[in-house]
């Protein structure tokens, strides 16, 4: 498996997807009935090739990815041969950026002396959906970039 396997709710979400997935492989919701009654561990490996060709399709159109936590914001424009980050630490300890108050205190600061940038790049590995993911998986949320490119604009 090259990524995760979907969560329960993820999978419920995407049931007609994963039943045009099952005919494309001619199995009928009978054959799949009785592969997971009878081949619990066929009925595994179908749903490990479904999530890896879902975060397949995601991660491909991914273009911008948000990491925020109490103190700072790691901002990812996705490229097509590098990441680009934009990194925001908030040196006040009684800001919190992932509250509305902390937010609306670095809105208004965000030029002040508590607030430190720094940009960088880094060109992906063999597989950049695997940077992506990885990101992903350590907290990251895919975003429009609006935030990125906001910054862009203002430290670019």
């Amino acid at each position: 498996m090259k990524y995760r396997r979907l969560t329960k709710q993820q999978l419920e979400e995407l049931q007609q997807e994963f039943i045009n997935f099952l005919a494309t492989q001619s199995i009928t919701g009978e054959e799949w009935r009785l592969i997971k009654s009878q081949k619990p561990e066929v009925a595994e490996q179908e749903l490990d090739v479904f999530s890896d060709l879902i975060w397949e399709g995601v991660l491909s159109k991914v273009h911008y990815l948000e990491n925020l936590s109490a103190q700072q914001m790691h901002l990812f424009h996705c490229t097509k041969k590098q990441m680009k980050l934009i990194s925001v630490k908030v040196t006040n300890p009684n800001i919190d950026l992932t509250t509305k108050t902390g937010f609306d205190w670095f809105k208004k600061n965000w030029q002040s002396d508590f607030v430190e940038y720094l940009t960088a790049s880094k060109a992906y590995t063999s597989e950049p959906n695997i940077d992506k993911f990885t990101l992903i998986e350590q907290g990251a949320v895919i975003t429009k970039g609006e935030l990125y490119s906001w910054f862009d604009n203002v430290i670019g």
